[in-house]
């Protein structure tokens, strides 16, 4: 096996670590799923999504966390591997989140 290969074999692990919630990028989701809703309604979705992401966020993070002391000792990242991964659903939560932050804006809420 040359270096290359070498290389390449042994960061694969690296790669399929989970990412730190800051590091992720959300999901567009458009407006119109919330412009149905006053700015109390508003307010009680944004206030239930943001403690959701506050959650997931602290999952993600222990994730993070799992995989590099998981590579580092065994060379797997065991929360990806085990489905501690929350990538997804903190993407979807974040798009979330600013969908309803801009429909409070077109809307004039406070």
């Amino acid at each position: 096996m040359n270096r290359k290969q070498f290389a390449v074999i042994a960061l694969l692990p690296l790669a399929a670590c989970a990412k730190r919630p800051d590091a992720i990028v959300p999901t567009e989701i458009p407006m119109a799923a919330y412009s149905n809703l006053d700015c109390t309604g508003l307010t009680r979705e944004l206030n239930a999504e943001q403690g959701k992401l506050t959650s997931l966020s602290k999952q993600q993070n222990n994730a993070a966390n799992g995989d590099a002391f998981g590579v580092f000792l065994i060379g797997v990242p065991m929360s990806s591997v085990t489905g501690g991964d929350k990538e997804g659903v903190i993407s979807v939560t974040k798009g979330k989140v600013l969908s309803i932050q801009n429909t409070m804006k077109a809307k004039g809420c406070r």
